[in-house]
């Protein structure tokens, strides 16, 4: 009976914690359009409060038919959410032991170099080529993301710090390679890396549809879905996942457990860094075929407002990921159909993140007074 009224518990909460997110994106939404109406001068100038409020649908219906409306879009959703996917991932994993993994930008650059120089380097069948890479650059990122796990279970620098200097560190790192013998595509005498052999590319999603070139999604959205499952799998039904959400949740109580809470530290860096650099291989054999200064962009920062939206859990993950994806992919058609400006997408991320951070604030303007405000998995302060 005890056990039956704690699922119950959970299960309410995770409702709670549901609705509290889907009001958090309502909030944004409803903000967003209010910029819309403000902006709209024109109409605003002739009183036409209609036509601003007609500006702000045509905006939101463009937003949608950019993300779904079309094979097209889909594709295009796809592959802005794959990186978005395993970077929130990332982040997410390192949020479930209580920390804060601002390096997933950095863990990206280093895995995403290591797949491509597997990726150029060698020359075989894609069956063998393509593999490698994928695990050269989950190995590359995790290497790389064990670094701050193990300063802080060794020294006890914050991980905030450390990663946030990692990630200049990789930064101007691959500046230096991009100019080396190595990497440098031959013929050019900008920081350009060579380009992935064909059989070191990922196949397209839809390759089966002759002549849809314009369909860029690729399988890296499969590997996605995977790491998602393995998070999911990890967590619940794994020791050293349980050792990860109890350490996330008191480090005391599980020193006094007996669990190796250095061990978790690093492991639980060590695992977020191999997710992004998922994220960078997929960027690198799927997407671009080619490596740049900026090809990380900023889905590593991106990436903490998905773990953040998602509330660390894979399922939120994945949909906030979709979400974001969605978001940036529909951004051109509403600025080619209403002419709002693509910043608003910008805007609207942050107007998300902003109410997730403040349920309390989204809990006072919707009046809701059963939500949890303790759902989501958050990192320890400075002094821990």
């Amino acid at each position: 009976m005890k056990r039956l009224f704690n699922s119950l518990g959970e299960r309410l909460n995770k409702i709670s914690s549901l609705k509290l997110t889907l009001l958090a994106v309502l909030s944004a939404l409803i903000v967003g359009a209010f910029i819309i109406v403000i902006s709209d001068v024109d109409n605003l100038r002739d009183g036409d409060i209609i036509g601003a409020l007609s500006t702000v649908g045509s905006a939101y219906w463009a937003l949608v038919v950019g993300s779904f409306g079309s094979l097209r879009a889909i594709s295009n959703t796809i592959n802005s959410s794959t990186p978005l996917i395993l970077c929130g991932v990332s982040v997410a994993i390192a949020f479930k032991a209580g920390l804060f993994n601002i390096g997933a930008t950095g863990q990206m650059l280093a895995g995403g170099m290591t797949a491509l120089w597997v990726g150029f380097a060698m020359d075989g069948p894609g069956y063998i080529q393509v593999p490698l890479a994928i695990i050269a650059g989950a190995v590359g990122g995790a290497i790389f993301g064990a670094i701050p796990g193990i300063l802080k279970a060794r020294t006890g620098a914050h991980e905030v710090i450390t990663t946030i200097m990692l990630n200049n560190i990789a930064a101007f790192l691959i500046l230096w390679l991009l100019k080396t013998d190595l990497f440098q595509r031959e013929d050019r005498t900008d920081p350009i890396s060579k380009l992935v052999s064909t059989e070191g590319r990922l196949p397209r999603l839809f390759g089966f549809l002759d002549g849809r070139a314009d369909l860029i999604a690729h399988i890296g959205f499969l590997i996605a879905i995977a790491a998602v499952l393995a998070y999911w799998w990890f967590l619940k039904n794994s020791t050293t996942g349980f050792e990860f959400r109890a350490y996330g949740l008191n480090a005391d109580a599980a020193t006094y457990a007996g669990m190796h809470v250095k061990r978790l530290t690093v492991l639980s860096m060590m695992f977020a860094g191999g997710f992004a650099g998922l994220a960078g291989a997929a960027e690198l054999l799927g997407t671009y075929g080619y490596a740049s200064t900026n090809f990380a962009g900023n889905i590593g920062f991106d990436a903490i407002a998905i773990a953040l939206l998602g509330q660390s859990s894979p399922l939120g993950t994945f949909v906030a990921a979709i979400l974001f994806g969605a978001l940036q992919a529909g951004g051109r058609q509403m600025q080619t159909n209403s002419d709002v400006p693509i910043d608003l997408i910008i805007v609207l991320r942050a107007l998300i993140v902003m109410f997730i951070a403040a349920p309390l604030l989204v809990k006072t303007i919707w009046r809701t007074k059963n939500a949890s405000i303790t759902a989501g998995q958050t990192f320890r302060g400075w002094g821990s």
